[in-house]
């Protein structure tokens, strides 16, 4: 199910790294003085100063912890309301990072951590650091942890990307903007990344369930070449012109194969429409009339029959050469009906 943006000013909220990066302080914090700091408020990247209330407070010997519930604001994040801990100790040498329950361990490449390391991306790395640093810290380890995280990721990218155990820390800003889709493009990126990374010759981006699993038996892909692409086709394809592999395979229903072929590339009932009379030019004189009387683009289907799901299907891969630029990639488009039948293959 695809959630739509609400009406209305939305509210911001927070990554799940600005929220480790919070515990962490007040952890440490608490580590050096015997006192946590609450609300505890850090430094952003770009210099916004937000303020955290601790939900948990632990300390014994040689260690401090501190957990803060995450506030995704109003985007429908599948970790608002988790909590996320920080505990920190004097040990090692310099300062190091591990994965607790909840959070994942990477296990493939191509993502920006290394093999064997805590899904703990570069930017909350650094900002976890700097609070340390400030504190005068040096040889502290930090473990994240978030209670439930293993349950949440399978809701997520993670699994698919070779993310194992739990949740990712992410962020970039520290900060939430609801409905960006920043993060949905990203995850298409890194999708990517590994794709590249495991020599995989051919990946496809599905703009749903349905089409996903159709694409996937049709070629006998594993899990990782399927990029979730949903309504971000110009996601997918702008990086592949820097990212190329070989093959792409681009599916998916057919009014949303009907925007691509008409040059959307953001695929989303708010951001695009099908344009009933550039499907009307498919059909006769007779016939015009009432395509464009049509409430849907299966309606059109349905009146003109499955040779315009073909014509469809061949213009939607001109456009995405188009936007391809002439890189070395071989696409081709698959349109599947709603009971996961493959009803149009240009390619």
């Amino acid at each position: 199910m695809r959630l739509e943006k609400p009406e209305g000013e939305l509210r911001r909220g927070w990554t799940t790294g600005a929220c480790a990066t919070a515990a962490t302080k007040a952890a440490f914090t608490a580590l050096l003085t015997g006192k946590f700091p609450d609300p505890v408020s850090i430094l952003l990247p770009k210099g916004e100063t937000p303020s955290f209330v601790l939900a948990v407070e632990g300390r014994g010997e040689g260690w401090a912890q501190a957990g803060i519930i995450k506030d995704a604001g109003d985007d429908p994040d599948v970790t608002h309301g988790a909590t996320v801990v920080a505990t920190v100790r004097h040990m090692g040498k310099g300062i190091t990072f591990k994965a607790g329950a909840g959070v994942g361990t990477i296990t493939r490449a191509g993502l920006p951590v290394a093999i064997g390391e805590p899904a703990i991306n570069p930017v909350p790395r650094e900002m976890m650091r700097k609070v340390i640093e400030e504190l005068g810290g040096r040889d502290v380890e930090i473990e994240i942890s978030i209670p439930g995280g293993a349950a949440l990721a399978k809701k997520t990218w993670n699994p698919r990307l070779g993310i194992v155990g739990g949740l990712s820390i992410l962020g970039t800003t520290g900060i939430v903007h609801p409905f960006s889709c920043a993060a949905w493009i990203t995850s298409i990126h890194r999708g990517v990344d590994v794709a590249r990374a495991m020599g995989l010759t051919h990946i496809a981006g599905c703009t749903g369930s349905a089409s996903e699993d159709a694409v996937q038996a049709h070629f006998g892909l594993p899990l990782e070449a399927m990029i979730d692409m949903g309504d971000f086709a110009g996601g997918l394809l702008k990086y592949l012109r820097e990212h190329p592999v070989a093959r792409v395979t681009i599916g998916g229903g057919f009014g949303k194969m009907s925007k691509l072929a008409q040059g959307a590339m953001d695929l989303h009932s708010g951001r695009s429409q099908v344009d009933f009379d550039w499907l009307a030019r498919f059909a006769g004189d007779d016939q015009r009339a009432e395509i464009m009387g049509a409430n849907t683009a299966q309606q059109v289907l349905e009146l003109l029959g499955g040779d315009l799901a073909v014509r469809v299907a061949r213009e939607a891969q001109l456009q995405v050469s188009k936007t391809l630029r002439g890189v070395a990639v071989v696409p081709d488009i698959m349109i599947v009906d709603r009971k996961g039948k493959i009803i149009a293959h240009a390619g």
